[in-house]
C-alpha cells in the first residue's frame, strides 16, 4: 500500500442471504483526503462503512484501514479512527467536559493531553462557559460540533462521518464543514456520508453507490462534466434513476 493511501478496498462485498448488500466494491482514499460516499437510501454504503469501521464482517473481498487489515486487525483498526453518527453520539446527562473526559478516558489519553486537547476544544468552538452544562440542553448545532471534535479528540487517521449534520440549519453545516476542512489540513483522512448534495462539493472527491455497487468516482468538477450536470443534485439525480432495488 502507498505511504499516504489510508483506506484500500479491492472487491469488498456483503451478502445477506441471497441479497447482495454491497457488490464489489473497490476504491482507495488519500490521507487528508476528504472523501464523500453517497448513495440514496439502500444503496448499501451503510453497510460498507459498517465493513470499513470493523462493526462488520465481510463476506468477500479485502480491505486495509489505517494499514491494518479488516478481517485480522479490527481492534488495531478502531484505536486508528474516530466515528460520528447521525444519531448524535455524546451523553446527554453529561455536562460538556465530563463527555470529553469520558471518551478521553477511552482512547486511553493522559491526564495531561487530555486536560490540553479539552481545552483547545473548548476555546475552538467557543465553548469556555459551558463546560459544565449538561449537552440535553446544548442546541443541535453545537452538539453536532463537539461530537465531532471529541471524535477526532485522539487524533485518529480516519474519521468516519455517517450523515452528521442531519437536521441542522444550512448556516451550522457551513461551520461544521469548517472543522472537517481544519481536520483535513492536520492530515486526518474524513470519510463523509451525507444527503445534502452542495456539501458534496466540498469533498475533494466523491463516489456514488447505485444498487451495492460504486457507479461513479471523481471529483466534483469532473463528474458534472461527466455527466452534463449543472450541480452535484443533478449528478445524484441522474445515477440514482438507474437503481433497480427499493429502498430500505
Amino acid at each position: 500500500m502507498e505511504e499516504n493511501t489510508v483506506i484500500k478496498v479491492k472487491n469488498l462485498t456483503k451478502q445477506f442471504g441471497a441479497f447482495t448488500a454491497v457488490d464489489g466494491i473497490s476504491f482507495e482514499v488519500k490521507k487528508g483526503e476528504i472523501f464523500g460516499f453517497l448513495g440514496a437510501n439502500g444503496a448499501g454504503k451503510t453497510t460498507a462503512m459498517r465493513m470499513l469501521t470493523g462493526l462488520s464482517y465481510p463476506t468477500a473481498g479485502e480491505a486495509t484501514i489505517a494499514g491494518f487489515d479488516i478481517y485480522r486487525d479490527t481492534e488495531k483498526i478502531k484505536q486508528e479512527i474516530g466515528y460520528m453518527s447521525q444519531k448524535f453520539s455524546l451523553y446527554e446527562d453529561l455536562t460538556v467536559g465530563e463527555n470529553i473526559r469520558f471518551y478521553g478516558g477511552i482512547y486511553g489519553l493522559s491526564d495531561e493531553l487530555l486536560e490540553t486537547r479539552t481545552e483547545a476544544i473548548l476555546k475552538n468552538l467557543e465553548l469556555e462557559n459551558e463546560r459544565k452544562t449538561l449537552v440535553a440542553s446544548l442546541p443541535l448545532g453545537w452538539k453536532q460540533k463537539l461530537a465531532f471534535s471529541v471524535a477526532v479528540l485522539h487524533r485518529p487517521q480516519i474519521v468516519f462521518l455517517d450523515e452528521p449534520t442531519g437536521g441542522v440549519d444550512p448556516i451550522t453545516r457551513r461551520k461544521f464543514w469548517e472543522l472537517i476542512y481544519q481536520s483535513a489540513e492536520e492530515g486526518i483522512t474524513i470519510f463523509v456520508t451525507t444527503h445534502y448534495m452542495d456539501e458534496a462539493e466540498y469533498c475533494d472527491r466523491v463516489s456514488i453507490m447505485v444498487d451495492g455497487r460504486i457507479d461513479a468516482l471523481d471529483t466534483p468538477a469532473q463528474l458534472k462534466v461527466q455527466l452534463d450536470a449543472v450541480d452535484m443534485d443533478e449528478v445524484f439525480l441522474k445515477l440514482a434513476r438507474k437503481a433497480t432495488r427499493a429502498d430500505g
